[in-house]
């Protein structure tokens, strides 16, 4: 029952100490004051309910709930992202690798493409691929051609910069040739091998290699066993260097053999040799060292010395583990 339809309720009987409306100290009678001047709810009719509503003194009505105004969603001027001199949305996705042309206007259409954080459902909206940013479903997708992104097992002895004075190995005898300025994303020396990330993206990889990022690097490391029971411990809990307090993310032994244990270190520290001190921190020296994944990406059956193009979907992750 609505509270406009109940009856007010009848006046209580004086003489109850304490049970008249206006609570403890109220005169017991129709009409009296509660205490602190307060008329006793049992004064008039429709001036009860405890105060559920609005008082009208000397009012005989039941209370009216107060009318609030209507509450219009804000509005706010939609952005606009479309460039006169650019490439229609569409085309530029479906160049990208999203689906077909047709596709690409559906998933416009739908809601589910955001051009600079602004969702876009117009099919005629133009853009410019090198400074502007598409995301489909959450995920980044590169409408840049120019941008190169490399996946390279890097070989031991191999020296990661794109040119050395003493003459030893580097990265521009496999890459010195393109006509791209490409950097490394995080380094790895000379006696390590493994994934090394190249690409002409710079704020993906200033992203990728900064521990304030967050993305991890997974290293499977041969060193002098056997493995003592706490190392994994000591480990996660943290180890002292000598610039500084340094943990891993993960550690799993992989592995046991005669005199030397294979075992796995996850962490997202970029410091200069960083696992090899942490584990000799501990009383485990590396033998050998190999960086297997950087994020997303794994150096699955890449042959050492090879590297390869990566494809739209692992782009796609690398800008989300970046946070781009």
């Amino acid at each position: 029952m609505s509270e406009h339809s109940r009856s007010p309720r009848q006046p209580r009987k004086a003489g109850r100490p304490g049970q008249s409306g206006g609570g403890q100290g109220g005169q017991g009678r129709p009409g009296g004051k509660g205490k602190g001047g307060r008329p006793a709810s049992g004064s008039k009719p429709g001036g009860g309910r405890g105060g559920s509503g609005p008082r009208f003194a000397g009012s005989t009505k039941p209370s009216q709930p107060t009318r609030l105004p209507e509450r219009r969603p804000s509005s706010t001027p939609p952005v606009d992202v479309h460039d006169p001199d650019g490439v229609r949305l569409q085309k530029l996705m479906a160049a990208a690798g999203v689906g077909s042309r047709r596709v690409c206007e559906t998933l416009i259409s739908e809601g589910r493409v955001e051009v600079d954080g602004h969702i876009v459902t117009e099919l005629g909206v133009r853009i410019d691929a090198k400074s502007q940013t598409v995301h489909v479903d959450g995920v980044r997708i590169n409408l840049d051609e120019d941008r190169v992104y490399l996946a390279f097992n890097k070989p031991k002895g191999v020296v990661t910069t794109m040119h050395d004075e003493l003459g030893r190995i580097s990265l521009e005898d496999y890459v010195g040739n393109r006509e791209e300025r490409l950097f490394h994303v995080g380094r790895l020396d000379a006696d390590t091998e493994g994934l090394l990330l190249l690409t002409n993206d710079g704020d993906l990889a200033h992203r990728l290699q900064h521990p304030s990022y967050g993305v991890l690097k997974t290293y499977v490391a041969t060193i002098r066993g056997p493995v003592k029971g706490d190392v994994g411990k000591r480990l996660r809990d943290g180890v002292e260097l000598e610039d500084g307090p340094v943990k891993v993310d993960s550690f799993r032994i992989i592995d046991h053999q005669p005199g030397k244990a294979m075992v796995e270190v996850v962490l997202h520290e970029g410091r200069k040799h960083v696992v090899r001190r942490m584990l000799e921190a501990v009383g485990h020296p590396v033998l050998e060292l190999v960086r297997t994944e950087v994020g997303p990406i794994r150096l699955a059956d890449l042959k050492l010395g090879r590297m390869r193009r990566l494809n739209k979907a692992e782009v796609g992750a690398l800008y989300k583990a970046a946070d781009l």
